[in-house]
């Protein structure tokens, strides 16, 4: 702190400067920063008075003294920080509670993707043998038929009717209407064997129920041969199956004998396809 006198006024300047006492650029004055060291105004009025008396002495004009004419900054406490104590919890853990009832089951949450196939597991033990099942249920249709006379043809259709018995399994077949009826459904294979006449056509229809399925045809020849035909059908129940002679309109004709069959029809079940 330094002073000015400007026109009989006292100018008083303060500067920072560290704690404590410090010296005065006027002789014999020091002032006081720290409040802890601060004199008493008492102390301070006396120090100015005897300076004073001094000064008369030598017979030097009076010199303006800085004095502290503010009063001492007050004591300000700053409370310093202290760590905040520790609980130990697991002092103050109680003993372990009932079981509380069970909530709501929550939303299902989204489906994740599927993971990996794992590896395959060990083969396990085999098994016990298990108890007899049913026997089987197998299904048979089969018969084989001639005939030793021959056939000429007229002014209709004519069924092809057989005089010979091959076989002719639970009868399916009937020898008067030269039929074969379907009993148990399923895939068939059937098969169609004459003998052509010479100078004259052969033609034959294998039939079922009613309609025209397979041709078997000789053009006219000088000498008679023996021709065939054959053919698979998937039959239904009640289905029937025959050969049929085609009308006069084209004059044809099949040749056999007494001593000979020469004209055969066959027919039997390949594959079940009923009900299980």
């Amino acid at each position: 702190m330094e002073g000015l006198w400007v026109h009989g006024v006292l100018l008083i300047f303060l500067l920072p400067c560290p704690v404590g006492s410090q010296t005065s650029s006027i002789p014999g004055q020091r002032w006081w920063t720290d409040p802890d060291e601060a004199p008493s105004q008492h102390q301070a009025a006396r120090t100015t008075q005897e300076q004073k008396a001094e000064d008369a002495q030598e017979g030097l004009p009076p010199q303006p003294r800085c004095v502290r004419c503010c009063p001492p900054p007050e004591k300000r406490w700053y409370p310093q920080s202290q760590p905040m104590p520790q609980i130990n919890m697991t002092i103050l853990k109680g003993e372990k509670g009932d079981r509380g009832e069970r909530g709501m089951q929550g939303k299902f949450g989204k489906t994740g993707v599927a993971g990996s196939r794992g590896h395959a597991g060990p083969k396990g033990q085999k098994g016990s043998m298990g108890a007899p099942g049913e026997r089987c249920k197998s299904h048979y249709a089969a018969f084989s038929v001639g005939r030793k006379k021959p056939l000429h043809s007229n002014d209709y259709y004519q069924t092809l009717i057989f005089d010979t018995e091959f076989v002719n399994l639970y009868d399916h077949f009937n020898m008067f209407t030269g039929k074969f009826y379907c009993y148990i459904p399923g895939i068939y294979y059937f098969s169609l064997n004459v003998h052509t006449w010479n100078q004259k056509e052969t033609y034959l229809h294998i039939m079922r129920n009613g309609a025209e399925v397979v041709i078997l045809y000789a053009q006219v020849s000088d000498r008679s041969i023996m021709q065939s035909q054959s053919v698979m059908l998937e039959l239904k129940e009640q289905d029937e199956v025959w050969v049929r002679l085609y009308k006069g309109e084209r004059e044809n004709a099949i040749f056999s004998d007494e001593y000979d069959t020469y004209i055969t029809f066959s027919g039997h079940l390949i594959k079940y396809s009923g009900d299980p």
